[in-house]
């Protein structure tokens, strides 16, 4: 069995304010994107802030947090998009920085939204193998910049941001089984182009898409409809697998903590699902949308806050770029 044994989460110094992201898109008003998306304020990593150091940063929060010593992990996984380097992989260059053992492995893997639980899933199978007994997942992301200047529909949903939680073969949560999924015919809804080895260099190229929003090949882009609708189509088929191969019936469940891509979103997702509005969590005010960080953030809270106790059963899910999808259950 493998269980969750701590949760810590970073967020970088630097806050943009609706008041500040307004001032740049004056058809828009404060309360509009505080409604819309459900964020007042949002971090973003510095200039010379990386996903490597944000991970840091999270990964020494948990080992203060927790009294957890550095030496104890023997295994270090980190969910990025936006890597320090080609390569190496930023999971070996922290095996260093965090003074954790050479005898432990290391690797990156590139997802977004559904990282958080492939991480889970990949910790588990580690762990049943005897591979390893103590891992380190991190997820650190930094959209902020690939986001161009002029895409205020973006900039007003992400945020910068990592997390770090300890797998183990104890702990406060036991991990269940998991429902996964791809679909790469979607690959192009959210994608950040050029810049690596299909087109390398930029093109300084946009067109507009059907909503009227502009891709930029050298920027990230989502759209947005197409998006809504992938999620709306797999969440809830993804929640029934959950539910079968957790042997679990849906009042069992005690809570549910989701990817946090946006107000609207999780809303709709909600209600589709006919789920009890105080067993859904959504709180996305002070981080926004913060890729693979938003489940660990959003369980972090909840145990922090006393939502999540001793005995309850939580439905945990991440669904978005690739694209992917996964979930699974855990038993506190």
């Amino acid at each position: 069995m493998a269980f969750i044994k701590a949760i810590s989460y970073y967020l970088p110094e630097k806050v943009v304010t609706n008041e500040e992201l307004v001032k740049e898109f004056p058809e828009w008003s404060v309360d509009k994107v505080a409604q819309k998306v459900g964020v007042d304020s949002r971090h973003l990593a510095s200039e010379n802030e990386t996903a490597g150091d944000m991970a840091e940063k999270a990964a020494r929060k948990l080992f203060k947090e927790y009294s957890i010593s550095p030496e104890s992990i023997d295994f270090l996984m980190l969910c990025t998009q936006s890597p320090d380097y080609f390569l190496p992989s930023t999971a070996c260059v922290l095996q260093n920085r965090l003074g954790i053992p050479t005898a432990s492995g290391a690797f990156d893997y590139n997802l977004g939204c559904s990282g958080c639980i492939y991480g889970m899933a990949i910790a588990k199978g580690l762990i049943a193998t005897g591979v390893a007994r103590n891992i380190l997942l991190l997820t650190a992301e930094t959209y902020n910049k690939y986001l161009h200047p002029s895409d205020k529909s973006n900039r007003s949903i992400f945020g910068d941001g990592a997390a770090a939680c300890l797998i183990s073969t104890e702990g406060f949560a036991e991990i269940g089984e998991f429902s996964l999924g791809t679909d790469g015919s979607g690959a192009d809804n959210l994608i950040v182009k050029t810049g690596a080895a299909r087109h390398s260099k930029p093109t300084g190229m946009s067109i507009e898409d059907d909503e009227g929003h502009i891709w930029y090949d050298d920027y990230l882009y989502m759209n947005g409809g197409a998006i809504f609708n992938f999620t709306l189509d797999a969440v809830p088929l993804m929640m029934k697998d959950i539910l079968t191969k957790n042997k679990l019936n849906k009042e069992e469940v005690d809570y549910y903590v989701f990817h946090q891509a946006n107000k609207f979103m999780l809303n709709t997702i909600r209600k589709v699902c006919t789920l009890p509005k105080d067993k859904f969590y959504v709180d996305l005010t002070e981080t926004g949308n913060t890729v693979s960080s938003t489940v660990l953030i959003g369980l972090k809270e909840c145990i922090n806050n006393g939502t999540i106790t001793e005995g309850m059963n939580v439905m945990v899910s991440g669904f978005g770029v690739g694209l992917s999808w996964g979930g699974t259950i855990l038993k506190f």
